[in-house]
């Protein structure tokens, strides 16, 4: 087993980490917001799992197998693996970085090469699946890197995924996040009108969703939030803040290459009205709520 430090324990780090603790490796971790860390640390201890917490992501990548995040955006990124008391400098040769941040592919290569020059192995790893899937295990994570990099990564991954694809060079995994977001928000999108139509409608939810879910309209979104978006509750970890966060990498990508995204545009901008209406924090189906109540 391999002794990890993780960086950045919120919503969706502290699962992960928790499950490579539960595999036997030695985990370190790190949190800006240090009550988040002991809370990590608390729960694990309560399930008879000892863990340990740095004071910075250096210390905590000091003499580490392999050094792993998941934390905000670029600059939080760049902050804790690049900055004063970042964790590259401190990674010895031929340690592994993984990093599960969404983020722009610019930062992913950046990061990448100053790995390179230190002779330490990185993966972008962006994931899908939610603070569910986190807590589950049963992510699914989109990789960049080269191949040796990818053998000594994917046996530590397998701890919470459900599905690891290297999708290619270094800032591959984070330009297919940036299309697996493009994809679920025009999902949302659909779903969020058929809510409404069904309400308007006057149908019964759960015989609609038990008759259009097993179909061609059927998606994961469907299955998960159709029923939670109808009752109006939104509280299930991935914020809005988070979804504007990706979308604008996917515009800015899609402006560089000369490609209009018309409808990814129009659902940022709905988006944008729920966000300002005090839903910055809901979960992306929240999305519904740019879209009139029907009362029955």
């Amino acid at each position: 087993m391999s002794t990890i430090a993780f960086l950045g324990l919120g919503v969706m780090g502290a699962p992960m980490a928790g499950h490579l603790a539960r595999a036997g490796h030695r985990v370190t971790g790190y949190n800006r917001t240090k009550l988040r860390a002991e809370a990590w640390r608390d729960a694990m201890a309560a399930e008879g799992i000892a863990v340990s917490l740095a004071d910075t992501p250096a210390a905590a990548a000091i003499g580490q197998d392999a050094v792993l995040s998941c934390v905000g955006n670029d600059a939080d990124l760049a902050e804790i693996v690049l900055g004063d008391e970042g964790a590259l400098a401190a990674m010895e040769q031929g340690a592994l970085y993984i990093d599960h941040t969404t983020v722009s592919p610019a930062t992913a290569k950046q990061i990448a090469t100053q790995a390179a020059q230190r002779e330490i192995f990185a993966v972008d790893a962006p994931v899908s699946g939610g603070q569910a899937g986190a807590k589950n295990g049963k992510l699914s994570i989109m990789c960049g890197g080269d191949d040796a990099a990818m053998d000594k990564a994917r046996p530590i991954m397998e701890s919470y995924a459900a599905r690891i694809v290297h999708i290619g060079a270094s800032g591959a995994g984070q330009a297919c996040k940036m299309i697996n977001q493009v994809a679920v928000a025009g999902v949302l999108a659909g779903l969020s009108e058929g809510v409404r139509l069904a309400q308007a409608s006057g149908l019964d939810m759960a015989k609609v969703l038990d008759a259009i879910g097993g179909g061609a309209a059927q998606s994961w979104q469907m299955e998960n939030r159709w029923a939670t978006m109808a009752e109006g509750e939104f509280d299930f970890g991935f914020a809005i803040d988070w979804m504007r966060k990706d979308l604008a990498i996917a515009m800015e990508a899609a402006h560089d290459a000369g490609l209009p995204m018309p409808v990814t545009a129009l659902v940022d901008a709905c988006y944008a009205k729920v966000q300002a209406d005090g839903g910055a924090r809901q979960d992306t189906s929240a999305l519904v709520r740019h879209l009139p109540e029907v009362k029955p």
